[in-house]
């Protein structure tokens, strides 16, 4: 997923999670248990720190095989009703329980079939729900039974599932809803073993309004008529955050045989266009890291109110508009999604401490497909971009989340993690070992990673092991066991971090050099020639503040203010912000109500809300905008606004 670098300021704090596993037996009284062995001590140990503490599965005792959901989609009541039947895997013969994660969620009936055929009533609890981790739904099954279906009914507020009147929509004609079920949102919308140390495959059976297209996670049918009556199939197993599901009014665009556009109408040619290189980006990963597994590859273009840059729902990538601007500069959010074919939905990470394992993995690959597609200039420009963005987060986050894999209990919401770490510094190390080993050695090693651990959620002493064993162990001498550990447990970037130098800024560098400091505006013929990527580094650059009329002169000369590039209003908008630049305000209203990207607003709303006259305005942008946003953006900016309106009352005190 690519997601924003200010995550880890998204919500207040939230309380820890409850117990995930199984309580153990109470000894009889007169008895005292053994002494455990120091073997047992350090397997313990190990259980413990791989468990998902954002669950209430207990995938130790049963897991989920398979997963049917029947559901209806009813955008008068913005809800899912139906049911979702569970082939059961049961580990132990004592268990005669199964726990799963919900939030939100009216649970109907549960049944379990018995072995003559018959579906029986079961005892069911619904816990109270915790502000995190949403509700334990505690189900007794005392003939273990083979399949368990519960019934259900989703809240119209439910965290992982949008829902827009046509006027939000590209076409303003038809009502739109889409999931979105990373990191632990899946559960508001199917009662699962929300972890993704649970694999399964899955089939669905989806009604509709005629007039909407839906589609999911699974093998969309490019000619599937437009009926109202879905079916769909999983064949690969897949964790509960790569469950997806859309439906609007939503047609089909080929760009090969094996890959496509869906989108609105008005937006499906023009994506089609900027999305021409998909195949290329297959074949280029491919050779590099083994056959795509998935069958399609086709990407869902939402509305502006998609949270994310993207998410790698398999074989449909859920992207946002925002990166369509016409000249290809920010595709390689799709050579991102695409990455995480390979490393995250084939080999996953098996529990949010470990997030690094999908996104660091998929940011070193994503940018190994740039510079094959589109040369080393771009692939280190983008390198140097995430890397001061890295820089600027270090400076404010706990450096607890500044490791690669974080201890039980240092973060209290997935959602909450640094994307600093888990995105840039995972790339970062892999870079690391790319020099140190070559990639004669290391594009192997890679490949052999994702075969070996494919369809498999591991957690990241699987991939310590595996890389002491096949790079350290065959190739001494290049990185030191003290290296490794330092990268992955250690806080901050290492002194062994390679650097990556980007002439093309270099070049942006002396521009703005010379106009902050003489006043002389860079050569058009110089800035017709930039990219994207130059823009946003000329501005990020810039001092923390500009005087009102050093402004007003950029914008005559490149019209920053109403740019339809986010990337370059996410930089211009808090600079004007903080520069008491108002002529902006205007424009700033109509970005922050258009877009629901966080990444891209985030930004803006963080330096509104320092001012009284800024904070004002961003209260009345968001109270125009929320019907708008996700609920996952609503939450983040609601967080933002709340605390500075608080921080009087609390210097006060």
């Amino acid at each position: 997923m690519r997601s924003s670098i200010l995550t880890v300021c998204l919500v207040a704090a939230l309380t820890a999670a409850a117990g995930c596993s199984r309580d153990a037996a109470t000894p009889a009284a007169d008895s005292t248990p053994p002494a455990a062995t120091p073997e047992a001590k350090v397997n313990d140990t190990a259980a413990a720190a791989d468990r998902d503490e954002h669950s209430y599965a207990q995938p130790d005792l049963v897991r989920i095989d398979d997963l049917a959901l029947q559901l209806a989609v009813d955008f008068a009541s913005k809800t899912l009703t139906g049911s979702a039947t569970y082939t059961l895997d049961w580990a132990d013969p004592k268990a005669n329980q199964l726990v799963l994660d919900s939030r939100d969620l009216k649970i109907e009936k549960v049944v379990g079939e018995r072995a003559d055929g018959k579906w029986v009533d079961l005892k069911f609890a619904l816990a109270d729900a915790d502000k995190t981790l949403g509700s334990k739904l505690t189900i007794d099954v005392p003939e273990r039974s083979k399949r368990v279906r519960v019934s259900y009914v989703t809240s119209p507020g439910a965290s992982g599932l949008q829902w827009l009147e046509p006027s939000m929509t590209e076409g303003k004609k038809t009502p739109f809803m889409f999931s979105q079920s990373q990191q632990i949102h899946a559960r508001s919308w199917v009662p699962l073993q929300d972890t993704p140390s649970v694999r399964f495959t899955y089939t669905a059976h989806v009604t509709g309004p005629k007039d909407a297209m839906v589609l999911m996670s699974a093998d969309n049918d490019p000619k599937a008529a437009r009926d109202g009556d879905y079916s769909f199939k999983m064949p690969q197993k897949i964790p509960s955050y790569l469950l997806a599901i859309a439906a609007g009014d939503l047609v089909f665009q080929p760009i090969s045989n094996r890959a496509g556009v869906w989108a609105e109408p008005s937006m499906v040619k023009k994506a089609a266009t900027e999305f021409a290189d998909t195949e290329k980006m297959m074949e280029t990963t491919e050779q590099l890291y083994g056959p795509y597994r998935w069958e399609r590859y086709d990407i869902l273009v939402l509305p502006p109110s998609f949270p994310y840059g993207g998410m790698e729902n398999p074989r449909l990538t859920f992207a946002t508009p925002t990166v369509i601007v016409g000249d290809k500069s920010l595709v390689s959010l799709v050579a991102h999604e695409l990455a995480h074919s390979w490393s995250g939905n084939l080999v996953t990470f098996s529990s949010s401490k470990d997030g690094w394992l999908n996104e660091g993995f998929t940011s070193y690959v994503e940018n190994r497909i740039v510079e094959a597609l589109y040369g080393k200039e771009r692939s280190d420009m983008e390198n140097v971009i995430g890397r001061n963005e890295l820089a600027a987060e270090f400076k404010t986050i706990d450096p607890k989340l500044q490791a690669l894999a974080l201890k039980p209990g240092t973060l209290k919401d997935p959602d909450e993690a640094s994307s600093a770490t888990v995105y840039t510094k995972g790339a970062w190390f892999l870079q690391f070992l790319e020099q140190r080993y070559g990639r004669e050695v290391f594009d192997p090693f890679l490949r052999g990673y994702f075969d070996h651990f494919a369809f498999q959620s591991i957690p990241t002493t699987k991939f310590v092991e595996y890389a002491k064993a096949n790079l350290l162990a065959k190739h001494p001498g290049k990185v030191s066991e003290a290296e490794l550990e330092e990268w992955i447990y250690g806080p901050g970037i290492p002194k062994t971090a390679p650097a990556t130098q980007s002439p093309r800024f270099d070049a942006v560098d002396a521009a703005r050099k010379a106009w902050t400091e003489a006043g002389t505006l860079p050569d058009k013929a110089l800035t017709a020639k930039w990219s994207t990527q130059e823009w946003v580094h000329f501005i990020e650059g810039m001092p923390e503040t500009l005087k009102v009329e050093q402004l007003s002169a950029l914008d005559a000369a490149y019209r920053f203010t109403g740019t339809p590039n986010g990337e370059i209003a996410q930089r211009w908008y808090p600079l004007a912000v903080r520069s008491g630049y108002r002529q902006a305000d205007q424009a700033i209203a109509a970005f922050l109500q258009k877009i629901g990207r966080r990444k891209l607003i985030m930004p803006t709303y963080g330096e509104l809300v320092k001012t009284p006259e800024g904070l004002k305005l961003a209260e009345d942008t968001f109270a125009k905008a929320k019907p708008g946003y996700h609920p996952i953006t609503t939450a983040s900016v609601e967080a933002v606004i709340a605390k500075a309106k608080s921080a009087p009352q609390a210097a006060a005190k």
